[in-house]
């Protein structure tokens, strides 16, 4: 876990802001990036402003791939309504987002692999796909033996993260209830989210 905790790190140091908004960050201390050159800041081109959105979005929801990424976003286009609007969504009704929303885990990254670990029901059924969509109305609930993990039971008491009003947790069952699709005025990131930028930055 050391090394997911690591690379949490140096991402958070080579966008220059806490992303999660840990209280542990480095960038609370230092908001500069890494190496000699981090504290040399130029205005970024259009295209570099995009690109950083785009990195942003793709980091906080556990550094999803290039390929998958473009697949929301194709999705996304497809879909009636706010592009921008319709990838939040999507990204949001992953497992492993879900997971780390309700506080059964304290990171996105520990989500992707507790599901990958099989630790996860959704509508009593194991799922071990952290990408896997969850639906409205869905129920995603820690396994009964799972629920006495210290990792679990860590993240559940800690009060670093509020609950989103689109998710119903049962605490006691280690239950959540995905209620709805957020839209991005929903999603309670730590720092400004600009899915309008990522748009802009695949329909060039």
């Amino acid at each position: 876990m050391a090394k997911r905790q690591n690379s949490k790190y140096k991402i958070d140091r080579r966008l220059g802001e806490n992303l999660w908004g840990r209280p542990k960050s480095p960038v609370n201390k230092r908001e500069y990036g890494p190496g000699q050159h981090g504290q040399r800041r130029r205005k970024p081109s259009d295209f570099g402003t995009q690109l950083r959105a785009k990195q942003k979005l793709k980091q906080y929801y556990g550094d999803v791939g290039e390929k998958q990424f473009r697949r929301y976003y194709e999705e996304a286009t497809r879909r009636r309504g706010d592009t921008g609007e319709n990838l939040i969504e999507l990204l949001e009704r992953r497992l492993d987002a879900v997971v780390y929303r309700s506080k059964f885990v304290p990171t996105v990254f520990a989500a992707r692999q507790f599901v990958n670990h099989g630790h996860v029901l959704v509508n009593g059924k194991r799922v071990t796909i952290p990408s896997y969509q969850v639906k409205d109305g869905d129920i995603v609930q820690v396994k009964q033996k799972s629920r006495e993990l210290a990792i679990v039971l860590e993240a559940m008491s800690s009060s670093e993260r509020d609950l989103p009003d689109y998710i119903e947790v049962d605490d006691r069952e280690a239950k959540a209830t995905f209620v709805r699709g957020p839209k991005l005025a929903d999603v309670p990131y730590a720092v400004q989210m600009e899915p309008n930028l990522v748009i802009e930055y695949y329909s060039r």
